[in-house]
């Protein structure tokens, strides 16, 4: 019955004209985002964040939810049409997605991906909606040493599920937390590390380290790719609806993306992302020697499009519920709550109802208005991936530098994106991935806090962490995590999963 009317709630919070407007304007900059290659919701809501600050908290949420779950669909549009994937969770899709529209059947790969991903965000969503109340009263449980213990796995989980090197995650998780201890002691009131420049000692912006990672980081690197030919099918789009014969085939691997996203949407380090892979690879096991996967079979289109919502919309349940960001966007999302003075974690249930059901009842509606952006209107995104990027950049690189500026009104903040923007080019020559190094700098100085918290309580005991039942199964989880990944067999199947092509 509390479900009932905390759902009745949130509709009537996101059903308000305001805040549909956000939601249709967050799920056609998603879509556009995840169109147009180059671009993604990380960058996109690294760039906007400026303008969370003129906004009420729900309508900003709401719209960066919404480029979030909408990138998703329009990242399967490009995968398909031109092989390019617009997003990295739509890697795998391009494989039997392209295919058929080289065998003119790509009417009906973008509506498997279109109505896949509209069936598994709206399973994702009452996942959410469901399993968030029980999930907050088990996180008033947590203390100190608990979510020290929930970050360190959570730290661990980015790691291992990080795509490339695992050193190399490891050393972007070190550099995070190394980045987020630039501040002023917050017990002792001393500038930490800040080389006597007066603007380091409140911390560095997360804004302009977000943005010039994944806004000017990325623009560097895409100038720096070689310019291909990009055969666009759009005289082959037709027919939108699958055959009888598609959906029958289609609709079991749906059902089983669902649900595999849902499970490892959760998951610390881009479950979404992995949740693609996973699902098809599992889709073309189970299809065996029948299957015709990579010369254009609609499972491997379905399949991994339903896995990747699915875990887009789950990834919401640790951020709302424990304040812990799963992937570099839900980092994002909190960077957001706390510019809006509010402090992530199981009390924003109470303390903001209106905002964390308000957001959670948009995403249905922002589900269906991302099925009417992305079928009946796929000819206008077509036209889109016809624009030259070297249209585009300039563009781009005048709205963050405005956005950077107005955070302070100061050129400091401009000059940080820059050199992160760089530094972004930097990593990425060196395959590095950047969204660990993210989540280190999010989560580092809530770490801090939480151990010197912990300590404090029990004397300076280490103990502390290992007594308490909940903080030590999550330690041992940790340990029991890192064992198994360095089975020979594991760490073989974790690199052929990644390399999945």
């Amino acid at each position: 019955m509390d479900l009932l009317n905390n759902l009745s709630l949130g509709f009537g919070v996101a059903l308000t004209w305001s805040n549909l407007l956000y939601a249709l304007l967050g799920a056609l900059m998603g879509t556009l985002v995840g169109v147009l290659p180059g671009l993604g919701p990380t960058a996109t809501i690294a760039m906007l964040m400026p303008t969370v600050y003129t906004l009420d908290a729900t309508s900003a949420l709401i719209m960066l939810a919404g480029i979030f779950y909408g990138s998703q669909y329009g990242g399967s549009t490009t995968a398909i049409l031109i092989n390019i994937p617009g997003e990295a969770s739509s890697v795998v899709t391009a494989i039997d997605g392209h295919a058929m529209a080289r065998q003119g059947r790509a009417g009906a790969a973008l509506a498997a991906a279109g109505l896949g991903s509209f069936f598994a965000g709206t399973v994702g969503t009452i996942i959410v909606a469901a399993f968030s109340p029980p999930l907050r009263l088990l996180a008033f449980e947590f203390g100190p040493a608990e979510y020290f213990s929930l970050m360190v796995l959570g730290l661990v989980g980015a790691v291992i599920l990080a795509s490339g090197s695992l050193i190399k995650a490891v050393a972007m998780i070190i550099l995070g937390l190394l980045l987020g201890q630039i501040n002023t002691d917050a017990i002792s009131g001393v500038a930490r590390y800040s080389f006597g420049i007066p603007e380091l000692t409140d911390g560095i912006g997360f804004v302009a380290i977000a943005m010039g990672m994944f806004g000017f980081g990325e623009i560097v690197a895409n100038l720096g790719r070689p310019s291909e030919h990009r055969d666009v099918f759009t005289k082959d789009v037709r027919g939108l609806w699958p055959t009888k014969a598609d959906f029958i085939l289609a609709a079991p691997s749906v059902l089983r993306g669902t649900a595999l996203g849902s499970v490892l949407g959760v998951l610390p380090g881009g479950g979404a992302l992995l949740a693609s892979f996973a699902s098809y690879t599992m889709e073309k096991r189970l299809a065996g020697p029948n299957g015709r996967f990579g010369d254009g079979d609609i499972r491997g289109v379905a399949g991994p499009e339903s896995a990747n919502n699915a875990g887009a919309q789950t990834s919401f349940i640790p951020m709302l519920t424990l304040g812990i960001p799963p992937n570099s966007v839900m980092a994002l999302m909190i960077g957001a709550m706390m510019l809006k003075g509010i402090a992530p974690g199981p009390q924003v249930m109470t303390s903001n109802p209106q905002l964390f059901w308000g957001l959670i009842c948009s995403m249905w509606i922002g589900n269906l208005m991302l099925v009417i952006l992305n079928l009946p209107l796929i000819g206008i995104w077509i036209r889109l991936l016809t624009v030259p990027y070297r249209v585009l950049y300039p563009a781009i690189i005048v709205f963050s530098c405005i956005g950077l500026f107005t955070l302070n009104n100061n050129n400091f903040d401009i000059y940080m994106g820059v050199l992160f923007g760089l530094v972004g080019y930097v990593f990425y020559k060196l395959e590095c991935e950047t969204a660990p190094m993210l989540l280190g700098f999010i989560l580092g100085p809530m770490m801090e806090e939480n151990l010197r918290r912990a300590l404090l309580v029990s004397s300076g005991s280490w103990t502390a962490f290992l007594t308490r039942p909940l903080s030590a199964g999550l330690l041992i989880a940790t340990v029991v995590m890192v064992a198994v990944v360095a089975l020979p067999s594991i760490r073989k199947k974790r690199e052929a999963t990644f390399r999945e092509d």
